[in-house]
């Protein structure tokens, strides 16, 4: 409803007198991407603490609370030494006095609106129609959560991410592209590189190949031999000397549990979902051409470029053995740029060529889009509530437990739990660490992603993920002996409890204990 409103008032009123069309075009604009930002947000739902932000928030509530996690906190600090991310959010929540968890909402919204309104006048520049630029737009806002093919990423995280930070800001610099205006990318670029290197650094590719397509090489000619390019880019690879070291036994063992990492383990349908896009690009550059439709053609031809060279450029790095250690760079994540911008076109044709004016296609369109959205993330996170808003009971029997930790233990407290909780039923993969706020031994499942980046964590991974295999089997002598040998202290296990710890809350499925 939301966003059929956003449709239909938008267009009407940018068909006023052209000088009012100036002086309104941005106000019903902001109004129209707003719209969609909201109906965006409610089919995706809102999971804080999950997955990857189980890292993230724990380290931006370290930088609040230095008190938090004296034990075992390298299992998410080392890895935020690549990004402002924690400590941009932990100077907000300073500067604005607002709670962390209204903090990460709102940044959350901001990220989804300068994703919709870069697509916005990224589709402005390509299309005429405004059909056309309201269906890219409502395409990406319903398709928030459409998973990357083979990359285990979804297009937006159902959480506060620096990714998402990132892409706002990598197809902000695109927008400026097509504009000419390449320092302003540029600037754009370079804030995308503080939150999230390895996007950026996608972005950064695209958008340089984006600018050479523009570029009318009748007037310009660039001799990459000439130059001395290929000179300077081989010497460029001269330190990288890391990368043909031996890897340590733990780092491997952490490595075979990322199997989508690897590429020639994907399935045909993963092998689909990453080259059909490139023939759908190839199409639209084809036919635009025909058409004349200079900029469209340019544009569909710098995504296949980007597309091929980077599909070409991760099957040369993934093949060798030589080569493990470039693994871990997830050379396939190109994908989560390309599937932006895929959708967007699909979305920017679907409303040029389908939807055009017509409230009632619309309508069908909306809510097909995103009612098969939203049924899909309610399917996906069954136990949980589909917006854990600040301040709602959990009804997760996992999050009260988090809850009540977080409330009623010492910030000193040091826990174990079953390594492989995350995959438990109704757990719905949210972190311990982040919800909480107390120390833990490591995990098996998002410890073991940690480990592939930071190679040397990979001994002290193997070790504590070793001490508590076997969980659901423990007696009190085996966590006397996690005690003995880690000094944790506390324990989260399934209710009823193992005789002889002591414990002090439960609810139906676990129990929160000390050991004696």
């Amino acid at each position: 409803m939301l966003s059929t409103v956003a449709y239909c008032v938008a267009p009407v009123l940018e068909h006023l007198d052209s000088s009012r069309q100036a002086r309104s075009r941005v106000p019903f604009e902001l109004l129209g991407v707003l719209l969609f930002t909201a109906l965006g947000f409610l089919v995706m739902g809102y999971h804080p603490g999950l997955e990857d932000d189980g890292l993230y928030l724990s380290a931006v509530k370290a930088d609040l609370n230095p008190a938090l996690y004296p034990h075992n906190a390298k299992f998410f600090q080392l890895q935020m030494e690549a990004t402002i991310f924690p400590t941009a959010i932990a100077h907000f929540v300073r500067w604005t006095h607002l709670p962390l968890a209204w903090a990460e909402i709102l940044w959350q919204l901001a990220a989804l609106f300068l994703i919709l309104w870069a697509v916005k006048k990224i589709a402005y520049r390509l299309f005429t129609e405004e059909a056309a630029q309201w269906g890219g737009v409502a395409m990406v806002a319903a398709m928030f959560t459409l998973p990357v093919t083979g990359t285990a990423l979804y297009m937006v995280d159902q959480h506060l991410h620096p990714r998402s930070l990132a892409t706002a800001m990598i197809l902000l610099a695109v927008w400026r592209i097509l504009d000419g205006k390449r320092w302003q990318a540029a600037l754009l670029l370079a804030v995308a590189l503080l939150f999230h290197p390895l996007m950026a650094a996608m972005g950064i590719s695209f958008c340089i190949i984006l600018a050479v397509t523009l570029t009318d090489f009748d007037r310009r000619r660039f001799d990459f031999r000439r130059s001395g390019g290929w000179r300077n880019s081989t010497a460029a690879l001269m330190p990288l000397g890391w990368v043909f070291d031996a890897a340590n036994p733990s780092w491997r063992k952490a490595l075979a549990t990322r199997t989508y990492y690897d590429l020639y383990r994907w399935s045909w349908y993963e092998w689909l979902g990453a080259l059909a896009p490139l023939f759908l690009f190839w199409v639209l550059w084809r036919v635009a051409s025909k058409r004349g439709e200079t900029v469209l053609a340019r544009f569909a031809l710098a995504v296949l470029v980007y597309g091929v060279f980077h599909q070409v450029l991760a099957m040369v790095i993934l093949w060798p053995a030589g080569l493990v250690r470039l693994t871990t760079l997830q050379p396939m994540r190109f994908l989560h740029l390309l599937y932006f911008l895929f959708v967007l076109m699909a979305g920017c044709l679907l409303g040029k060529l389908l939807l055009k004016r017509s409230v009632w296609r619309w309508a069908a369109f909306l809510v097909i889009a995103n009612g098969s959205m939203l049924v899909a993330q309610r399917l996906e996170f069954a136990a949980s509530q589909h917006l854990e808003l600040p301040g709602r009971e959990a009804t997760n029997p996992w999050l009260q437990t988090f809850a009540w930790i977080r409330t009623n233990t010492p910030t000193d407290a040091y826990f174990a739990l079953d390594p492989h909780y995350l995959e438990a039923r109704g757990e719905d993969y949210h972190g311990f660490l982040a919800l909480a706020e107390r120390s833990e031994l490591a995990d098996a499942v998002k410890d073991a992603s940690v480990v592939t980046t930071v190679p040397e964590l990979g001994p002290d991974w193997e070790s504590q993920v070793a001490a508590t295999e076997g969980w659901r089997d423990f007696k009190l002598g085996d966590f006397e002996r996690l005690k003995a040998k880690f000094g944790v202290d506390w324990v989260v296990v399934n209710y009823p409890q193992p005789a002889g710890l002591d414990c002090g809350w439960h609810n139906n499925l676990l129990a929160v204990c000390r050991i004696p």
